[in-house]
């Protein structure tokens, strides 16, 4: 699957059309996208897009899972920014971007989940990202969309957090 896909699964949707009609203002500002590539029979996959509507001060969320649902969301106190919609990036080859970089670092782990939520920070889209390997390891990653390259890598142990939620 690709961003692309959710997006014009979004727009075809009626629950959309109608938002859109009624929020004239509203604007795309996030999505999170769960892989779940460790049960490949049953995979327990999520996507979402998040519109922020200005004039009433309020986010909604959009879950593309079965049909399209929406679901206000509590706003955080910050306006949140706008993203682009225009992304042919596919979720593949960003799973093939991490296990490059896993390689390039010597991380001999398998991936069992990515979890990917699309940001703008300082006029820029990214994914950010926390990838769930095997072994009880973390990844955490920033991944340049316009440049389909990772920009931010770092690789956690869940026992090495344990012992820091500990102190």
């Amino acid at each position: 699957m690709n961003f692309q896909f959710y997006v014009e699964k979004l727009f075809d949707s009626d629950v959309f059309q109608k938002f859109i009609k009624e929020n004239k203002d509203a604007y795309p500002c996030g999505g999170f996208f769960v892989i779940d590539l460790e049960n490949l029979k049953n995979p327990d996959n999520k996507n979402q897009i998040d519109y922020f509507v200005p004039s009433i001060n309020k986010m909604f969320s959009f879950q593309l899972e079965q049909g399209v649902k929406i679901t206000p969301v509590e706003n955080l106190g910050e306006t949140p920014k706008k993203i682009a919609m225009n992304y042919n990036i596919e979720f593949e080859d960003i799973e093939e971007l991490i296990l490059t970089k896993m390689k390039e670092e010597k991380i001999n782990k398998n991936i069992q989940k990515i979890l990917l939520s699309i940001q703008n920070k300082d006029n820029k889209d990214f994914f950010v990202g926390t990838v769930f390997t095997s072994g009880m390891n973390m990844l955490k990653i920033i991944l340049d969309i316009s440049e389909k390259k990772i920009t931010e890598f770092a690789n956690h142990s869940f026992l090495d957090m344990m012992k820091v939620l500990k102190r």
